[in-house]
């Protein structure tokens, strides 16, 4: 995380905008299952809709992924003390568990996606905290090939591509999220280190970066998200979630900076299906976006009391309220237009949104 707001500190530092949700969407009972929403944006919540086999534990939800099957790929942070246990989970599209794999990650376990390559689907991971690595993986675990720290960039620490110890700062690599580019490349933000956002090439070289520590407007607080949006009717832009300040910034896909849209409590991640954008915010809620980037829906919200009113939500389930959400660390949907959301809560918890509108 950033020196300025750990994880311990974060739930103090809420800002005005994150509370200036239009309106608040309840929860309601149809046919004994629990929907939020309202009018086309209505959901089925199904809280835990992920199990563990129990020789397994969650440490942590962090990120979430959907292959063409519907395989759900959960990347839990882990602890680094236990180094056998697996730090990522699939499970099928009735969430039945199917396999684990990632022990290297263990500890950092972070950001994960799926992309289509010739045909052929495969996992881009990062990790944070001692492990500092991004890979691309099999969708069964296997390693095609790791990195460490882009040295060339100059941003970054001697040896911080070499040794394997848990570091904080603008000059240490602690990647967080990737987003794909149509020539093969991709970006990959380091959203708790440089906080910088990083170019690589189909092969995983690196290219460049923009962005850095600042107060806005092409430079960020923690941008710990990224996306292109590829909506219908908009023109392709590389979106970034600033998530210390609580906002999203737009940027050609060049990395020019074009605008950005306020209002967030704490945005983690990004994902798009049809003309919706989808916002998780670590400020408990999940809000939805139309074509023209109007809030159209915020759901599950709970910002106030998980924010100012209760202490310790994040660690005592029993203060958890159904329908409600905590700490939304990323959340994507799945080819339905279904909204999966996992959470960053101690024992991990792993979310189901039905659409039934």
């Amino acid at each position: 995380m950033r020196a300025k707001l750990n994880r311990r500190q974060f739930l103090a530092a809420t800002s005005a905008a994150a509370i200036a949700a239009p309106r608040v969407l309840t929860a309601q009972k149809t046919n004994k299952a629990l929907v939020i929403g309202e009018g086309e944006y209505r959901y089925e919540v199904v809280h835990d809709w992920a199990k563990l086999p129990d020789k397994y534990t969650w440490q942590t939800t962090h990120n979430v992924a959907v292959d063409r099957d519907q395989n759900l790929y959960v990347i839990h942070e882990g602890r680094e003390n236990l180094k056998d246990h697996p730090s990522i989970f699939v499970f099928d599209a009735a969430g039945k568990f199917v396999r684990a794999f990632g022990q290297q990650f263990q500890g950092g376990g972070h950001g994960i996606e799926v992309r289509e390559e010739g045909g052929r689907e495969f996992l881009y991971v990062c990790a944070y905290q001692q492990v500092k690595s991004f890979a691309k993986l099999t969708l069964r675990g296997e390693v095609v090939w790791e990195k460490f720290a882009p040295m060339d960039s100059g941003a970054y620490a001697k040896d911080e591509d070499k040794v394997r110890v848990r570091r904080w700062g603008r000059n240490a690599f602690m990647p967080t999220n990737f987003a794909f580019l149509d020539d093969g490349g991709f970006l990959l933000a380091d959203g708790y280190g440089s906080f910088r956002i990083h170019r690589y090439d189909r092969k995983g070289e690196w290219v460049s970066s923009f962005g850095g520590p600042g107060n806005g407007e092409g430079t960020f607080n923690t941008p710990h998200g990224i996306w292109i949006d590829r909506r219908p009717g908009r023109t392709a832009r590389i979106a970034v979630c600033d998530r210390a300040h609580g906002t999203l910034q737009y940027f050609t896909m060049d990395g020019k900076y074009v605008e950005t849209l306020k209002g967030y409590g704490l945005p983690a991640n990004l994902d798009t299906w049809k003309d919706l954008l989808l916002v998780p915010e670590l400020h408990a809620r999940i809000t939805l976006l139309n074509s023209k980037n109007e809030v159209v829906a915020r759901l599950g919200e709970d910002v106030e009391r998980v924010t100012k009113q209760e202490k310790d939500v994040r660690g005592d389930s029993k203060k958890w309220i159904a329908g409600k959400f905590v700490h939304p660390h990323d959340a994507c949907f799945d080819a339905a237009g279904n909204i999966f959301v996992a959470e960053w809560v101690a024992t991990g918890r792993i979310s189901k949104l039905r659409k039934v509108s």
